[in-house]
């Protein structure tokens, strides 16, 4: 712990946001320069705990207090060395992580917690700045081939680490770039695209192959990757939306949130969208429903284009302003207000959408919602949505966009190919990540459900672990085998 009162002296502190109508005219990361010194800070306000609580607060369990120390003592190299032994891509999470581990950092018991996730990226840009991000294939290989199928962070972060350790690696990805929801799900006010193809060019040089366009269970057979492939992982995302089952659902002007946001992408960089219905906000009347992250996308995407107006609403009751005092460390449920709100937006909460208005030309118009509560059943424990009468109201709505989550992977193609064993849930069933195919294995959001980047990462380093053991396992039983064999002939 180099300063044993850093705390005491600074404040937590955070890069200044550009101004709201600055950015709403672009497309680009939303802060502006924080000077190393200013970082330094920050990172001497770790306490350095006995018990470093964000450790747990991590899905990656990264090494939080060493490389806060390490940027105090401005050994950024160090610094890298320790965070990227636990994260493949700090770039990614030191943008679009909602920061758990700061959930969970013991400062912040009666404190503003540490800026982990500023340092975490400050780490990895002077990294990429400094040349410590190199291409580092492995110094043999294996002779294993392994197929990847999906590029989103789990995908990514199981191929990087499969090669590392020898195996011939080929992501598949069905879209027309490498990133999943990297690529077209985030919006690049919030992660640049240019920040995606740095990293992927350093895994190519690596010896990672990518293949585009390539749809495992379309026009890339199932088989294929059987005959072919020794292992392979599936990493394709939990991708089917949550729907609305309601009057009016299948007129004009209503969409999936995805849809929406990943057309814009594309549009932002610069691929022909002629042959595509456009969907925009332009001079429109918006709702969004579902108050989370993807919602707030949806508005920060809205502004951008011009829109007359946004609502977000959400069924879920409006949350608490500050912190319950025995919520920690856990995940606080507290009210939180985007970079995407602060740009302009209306919210509600408790309220349900009940029918969705057309024109004659059957194009949405408006929609009709009603209020609920929230009522818990006595005999059950369970919280039942009860509608209040009276409380009726049409909104204007010209482009409503459904950000209700999604539910489970596509079934349809791949997973009903493979004929694997799903859970209750409908996500693919899979015991220390190996499904019920010997040698197909699955992480990330096709097996444990709509979940964070972080998560995303973690799951595809655990799943490498479990696919780089069982390939082990394979080669000393084959050369037992041919052993076998030798001593038999001879």
């Amino acid at each position: 712990m180099a300063d044993p009162r850093g705390f005491l002296k600074h404040n937590r502190a955070l890069p200044e946001l550009r101004p709201v109508e600055e950015r709403k005219r672009d497309y680009k990361e939303l802060y502006q320069d924080f000077s190393e010194e200013q970082t330094k800070e920050q990172a001497s306000r770790c306490m350095d705990c006995g018990v470093p609580f964000c450790h747990n607060g991590c899905p990656l369990g990264n090494v939080i207090p060493e490389f806060n120390d390490a940027v105090y003592q401005e050994d950024w190299k160090q610094a890298f060395e320790i965070l990227s032994s636990t994260n493949n891509f700090p770039e990614f999470t030191g943008r679009i992580c909602p920061a758990p581990c700061e959930a969970a950092c013991v400062l912040g018991i009666n404190q503003p917690p540490v800026a982990i996730e500023h340092i975490e990226k400050s780490i990895a840009e002077m990294a990429f700045a400094q040349g410590y991000v190199r291409p580092n294939p492995p110094r043999s290989r294996t002779g294993k081939q392994v197929a990847v199928v999906g590029s989103g962070p789990a995908g990514l972060a199981a191929a990087d680490q499969l090669n590392r350790a020898g195996h011939t690696v080929t992501v598949f990805e069905r879209d027309d770039a490498i990133g999943g929801l990297l690529r077209y799900g985030i919006p690049d006010f919030k992660l640049e695209k240019s920040v995606i193809d740095r990293r992927l060019a350093v895994m190519e040089a690596a010896g990672v192959r990518f293949q585009t366009n390539a749809n495992v269970g379309d026009n890339i057979p199932v088989g294929h990757l059987l005959a072919n492939f020794d292992a392979v992982v599936l990493c394709g995302g939990s991708t089917v939306p949550r729907d609305l089952d309601i009057p009016g659902r299948e007129l004009q002007g209503v969409h999936f949130a995805m849809d929406f946001l990943k057309q814009n992408n594309k549009r932002v960089a610069g691929i022909d969208l002629s042959t595509e219905s456009p969907i925009l906000a332009t001079g429109k009347h918006i709702v969004v429903i579902g108050g989370g992250d993807t919602g707030a996308d949806c508005v920060g995407t809205s502004n951008r284009h011009g829109a007359k107006s946004i609502t977000q609403i959400e069924i879920m009751n409006k949350p608490a302003l500050d912190r319950a005092p025995n919520n920690w460390p856990n995940w606080p449920l507290v009210l939180r207000t985007s970079t995407s709100h602060e740009e302009g937006c209306e919210r509600e909460w408790a309220l349900m959408t009940k029918e969705v208005v057309g024109d004659e030309d059957g194009h949405i118009k408006a929609i009709k919602t009603v209020r609920v509560i929230w009522d818990k059943d006595p005999a059950t424990g369970r919280m039942n949505l009860v509608p209040q009468k009276g409380t009726e109201k049409t909104w204007p709505c010209d482009l409503l966009l459904i950000a209700a989550g999604f539910v489970h992977p596509q079934k349809k193609g791949m997973l009903e190919q493979l004929g694997l064993e799903l859970d209750g849930r409908g996500n693919v069933l899979a015991n220390n990540y190996q499904t019920s195919v010997p040698k197909v294995f699955a992480a990330g959001d096709m097996r444990r459900g709509q979940s964070l980047v972080v998560w995303a990462i973690s799951e595809g380093r655990e799943a490498a672990k479990a696919v780089d053991s069982f390939l082990q396992e394979s080669s000393s039983a084959l050369e037992a085998k041919d052993q076998g064999r030798l001593v038999v002939a001879g």
